[in-house]
């Protein structure tokens, strides 16, 4: 099993992969292990999940605003209040879950939205803590978590750079250098021109830290190009049915789709390569049959000057290459030559 800071590290390999189940459970054990299993058999390093409770998240007012749903596709029941205390995970659960991937050799991890919950995370020796992009700001919450001396993931969606700046400042102000900002759009799911890739690069340039993309696109062609723009985390919304009622089934990659991101990764991980320019052993070898070399294009007596017009290149690529044709050209023949000869030292006095 992969451990998380090394391999964000290790630029040689493929970005850390994080199944975001979330909610994705629906309040059902037995699902959330089923996605759990899923999401293994699929390559992800990571399942996530999310860490609140019914008054840990939203504040009461909201509750008030949002009694029922008008919900033609059924993704949702009856109120906010309901929903959430149907799908937060209680301290038990957390436990279970965690048993449940350290058995089945995956790791668990969850983003707190409390400090109480974050203590919870601490005590089951989370690989590392996740700062959702709504929180970007809750700068009190970030503090405490950096405190935890692990590896802090910031999400950037609906962020400013001033923003990302300042939440790193705090985290870095508490000790904490493992640090991976995540590009994200905070939209489900975003317009393609809306996504702008490129803030992969510009995150990695502007600070000193890794960095990441949590995707919320449809499909998997968008987290495998993001392992070019220098992504080395990647965090993608993850259920074993887009059918499934609740809140975000629908743009989360289904098992089919999260395969497909991990082999992708790995493929374009491994063709990215080295900047420096290195010619295989196995190019080496194609030289010989695909470069050309000089031959003669007509028959030509012992004794004649060769001259530019006398030659020409032809496959095979064993003989003298024709950016060396300033070494014969001038030369007297020592025996006559058949026309597509290859030219060779032999030939001359």
């Amino acid at each position: 099993m992969r451990t998380f800071w090394e391999t964000v590290c290790d630029v040689d390999n493929h970005p850390y992969v994080i199944a975001e189940i979330g909610a994705n459970h629906n309040g059902d054990m037995g699902l959330a292990k089923e996605m759990i299993d899923a999401a293994r058999e699929c390559g992800a390093d990571a399942v996530k999940f999310q860490s609140w409770s019914n008054h840990s998240l939203i504040a009461k007012s909201e509750y008030e605003k949002n009694q029922t749903y008008n919900d033609s596709k059924k993704k949702h029941f009856g109120s906010l209040y309901e929903m959430v205390s149907k799908y937060a995970l209680t301290v038990e659960q957390h436990h279970e879950l965690n048993a449940y991937c350290i058995e089945n050799r995956i790791q668990f991890c969850s983003t707190p939205f409390s400090m109480e919950e974050a203590d919870l995370l601490e005590s089951l020796d989370v690989p590392f803590y996740k700062i959702a992009s709504m929180d970007i700001d809750n700068l009190t919450l970030i503090k405490y978590v950096a405190q935890k001396g692990k590896p802090v993931i910031l999400s950037t969606g609906m962020a400013s750079l001033k923003e990302i700046a300042q939440a790193v400042e705090v985290v870095e102000s508490q000790g904490c250098e493992q640090i991976v900002i995540l590009h994200c759009v905070s939209i489900y799911p975003p317009k393609m021109e809306s996504v702008n890739l490129r803030n992969i690069s510009m995150l990695d340039q502007a600070f000193p830290c890794s960095v990441g993309f949590s995707d919320h696109s449809i499909g998997a062609q968008l987290p495998i190009a993001s392992t070019v723009l220098g992504a080395r985390v990647l965090e993608k919304h993850f259920t074993t049915d887009k059918d499934l009622p609740g809140w975000d089934h629908a743009i989360s990659a289904d098992p089919s789709e999260l395969s497909e991101i991990v082999s992708g990764l790995k493929d374009v991980s491994k063709a990215l390569g080295k900047s420096a320019r290195i010619v295989s052993s196995a190019e080496l070898d194609k030289r010989r049959s695909f470069r050309r070399s000089l031959v003669y294009r007509t028959d030509l007596p012992k004794g004649h000057i060769l001259c530019q017009s006398d030659l020409t290149a032809k496959r095979p690529g064993t003989g003298i290459s024709d950016s060396a044709i300033g070494t014969v050209l001038g030369r007297t023949l020592s025996q006559s030559v058949t026309s597509d000869d290859l030219v060779s030292t032999d030939d001359f006095n």
